[in-house]
């Protein structure tokens, strides 16, 4: 365990906060971290978030980056860091790209994955808070289609997840983006 789990565990003794707006994804994933012994709380958006905080103070917190009607998880991540310095957060999306890693990371997020991630993955992601110098670096052959999809991401991440806008900035109709975005990344 890092020193930033243990602060955790202690503070907010086995805490975790899931904002998610997927009620059947929420109680699936909050159902198996109660079976590694934690104490569950779920919120849909930032209201939720901003209640919870006046009475609770988890060490955990799982925010998935897209919520419905918010502009983007982010400004939970925001919220939840600023309400806790200490507290680990990590960001589960099904939208990932560079743009919103980073922002992610800059406003106090420790961990950044990409869905599908299940407990396994959300609890290493919780013990690596410090990260890791040592990781390999490799070269990336990258693809034009992979190109475009963190092209899209970026934008999409600028526009605070506006469909209409983003396909405005990007030159394209609103339903070639919109299918676009119904594919799978290419690797």
């Amino acid at each position: 365990m890092t020193d930033d789990t243990v602060k955790a565990e202690q503070k907010g003794s086995r805490t975790l906060l899931l904002v998610e707006d997927d009620a059947a994804f929420a109680k699936t994933l909050g159902r198996s971290f109660e079976r590694r012994g934690y104490t569950v709380l779920k919120a849909s958006g930032l209201d939720g978030v901003t209640e919870l905080l006046k009475t609770e103070s988890p060490g955990y917190a799982v925010v998935d980056l897209k919520l419905e009607g918010e502009a983007s998880g982010l400004v939970c991540v925001q919220a939840l860091h600023q309400h806790d310095p200490d507290m680990l957060i990590v960001v589960l999306t099904g939208y990932a790209s560079i743009a919103t890693a980073v922002e992610s990371v800059k406003l106090g997020a420790c961990h950044y994955l990409a869905k599908p991630s299940n407990t396994d993955d959300i609890e290493a992601a919780f013990n690596s808070a410090e990260g890791n110098a040592g990781v390999e670096i490799r070269g990336r052959s990258t693809s034009i289609k992979t190109l475009e999809w963190e092209h899209i991401h970026e934008t999409l991440a600028e526009t605070g997840f506006n469909i209409s806008e983003t396909a405005r900035r990007l030159g394209m109709h609103r339903r070639t983006l919109a299918r676009k975005l119904a594919k799978q990344q290419v690797k």
